[in-house]
């Protein structure tokens, strides 16, 4: 398997290494490994005398040994010795066996992982355990932030340093099919120049037990792609961030993007304790249609295993309606719609009329507005009346809002229109063209 060829009692101060070799520090022993030959020089000329007291050299600081054990024999030389082998690429033949589960993955090895051992003067063994290194790749989720990627499950090559030994390693779980190797003596190899010696198995998608999740979501808006939007808080086509508030009714779309293992889903969407719905689809819609405080969770598993759970948070904050009084429809893309500012609506109708009272315009999207004309032509200058009829997600249900109309009306009193969620607004808007 390997070559031990030389006990030399000196200092490694004393000794010079020609050649391609390393030098390893075992506890207080000094371990030179050479690629091809060994090639040794001491300070002075001296006697090299084999283990069991045989002189071999005489009288000269350079050896070339051949395998066996080697030493000087000098008083001058008393301190720790230093021992040299000669590394003839000595393969372990390993057999590798992959036992994959949720939390991890066990990788079993068998073979001759004896470790490197030595005869000291003195007559005792000492021992140097062979370095090995685990490869094998690792899913990771990317998300490509210049790109404006929604992000996706990307393989990572992964390495982990050991001691080559009979038995088991444990590895991370391994959530796609990958190939396993191990490595052996990679310190020796590398810094004797050598590429790496590798023993492989792999991890067919099959056996692949571990799963686990990413969960994701985009928001739809309201209003044509690319059509501008006075919407406050309008949330933009990106991920879910936990705890933001953002308008509704609000669509959302949620993504469980799962790694390959995953074969069923169990999605729970609650408001405080309460359960909203629960869904096994491996991907969501969901329209948030009430303000609240909301939490969506996402749990993946196949046979074997089941994946942490994961969550995000929305918050529909209280509706809001707000109108100008001017717009200034001169096509330089400023102000060029008579366009409400709102949040969180639920309803919405507007009617625009002119100063003889004929109705001129009218939409039910708040994410819309009037352009200003009338049957294609420009409208004229002047003061419009508008009337809005709206209602947010905060607003009492109809039954209640019936209800509340009874109890003004037995107090002979006008229903307010500052009832919460409840919009029953009207003025007037003035055009005005300007210059662009």
């Amino acid at each position: 398997m390997f070559s031990i060829c030389v006990v030399i009692a000196a200092t490694a101060a004393d000794i010079v290494a020609i050649g391609s070799a390393t030098q390893v520090e075992n506890g207080n022993d000094t371990l030179l490994f050479f690629r091809d030959e060994i090639h040794l020089k001491t300070a002075k000329y001296v006697d090299w005398y084999s283990t069991d007291g045989i002189l071999v050299a005489s009288n000269t600081n350079e050896i070339f040994p051949d395998d066996g054990g080697y030493y000087i024999k000098d008083g001058s030389y008393q301190s720790s010795p230093v021992y040299a082998f000669l590394y003839s690429d000595p393969a372990p033949d390993l057999q590798l066996t992959l036992m994959p589960d949720c939390g991890a993955t066990t990788l079993n090895v068998k073979g001759d992982t004896s470790p490197f051992t030595y005869t000291r003067p003195n007559s005792s063994t000492g021992t140097y355990a062979r370095a090995c290194t685990l490869q094998y790749d690792t899913l990771g989720w990317h998300t490509d932030t210049v790109a404006g990627s929604a992000g996706e499950w990307v393989y990572a090559a992964a390495r982990t340093k050991a001691t080559l030994h009979e038995g088991n390693y444990i590895l991370p779980p391994l959530y796609g099919p990958t190939p396993v190797s191990i490595c052996y003596d990679t310190d020796i190899r590398y810094a004797l120049g050598m590429d790496s010696a590798c023993y492989s198995t792999y991890l067919d998608e099959n056996d692949v037990r571990a799963v686990k999740m990413q969960l994701t979501s985009l928001v739809t808006t309201r209003g044509e792609a690319g059509d501008p939007s006075n919407e406050m808080n309008r949330p933009e086509k990106k991920d879910l961030i936990t705890g933001s508030e953002y308008s509704g009714p609000l669509e959302v779309a949620f993504y469980s993007n799962p790694t390959p293992a995953a074969q069923y889903y169990q999605w729970t969407i609650y408001r405080s304790a309460d359960v909203l719905v629960t869904r096994q689809d491996k991907d969501i819609r969901y329209t948030f249609s009430e303000a609240g405080a909301y939490r969506v969770v996402c749990k993946v598993n196949n046979p074997y295993c089941t994946s942490d759970s994961s969550e995000v948070a929305v918050v529909i904050s209280a509706s809001f309606l707000s109108v100008p009084n001017v717009f200034t429809p001169n096509g330089d893309t400023h102000n060029d719609e008579f366009r409400v500012a709102y949040r969180s609506l639920a309803e919405f109708h507007c009617w625009v009329y002119n100063r003889w009272g004929k109705l001129v315009y009218e939409w039910t999207d708040p994410a819309k507005g009037w352009d200003g004309t009338i049957n294609g032509k420009p409208a004229a200058e002047g003061a419009y009346f508008y009337v809005i009829r709206a209602k947010g997600t905060d607003a009492p249900t109809d039954a209640d809002y019936i209800a509340l109309k009874a109890i003004y009306n037995k107090r002979k009193r006008s229903t307010p229109e500052s009832v919460l969620g409840i919009y029953q607004l009207s003025g007037d808007i003035n055009l005005l063209r300007g210059k662009k």
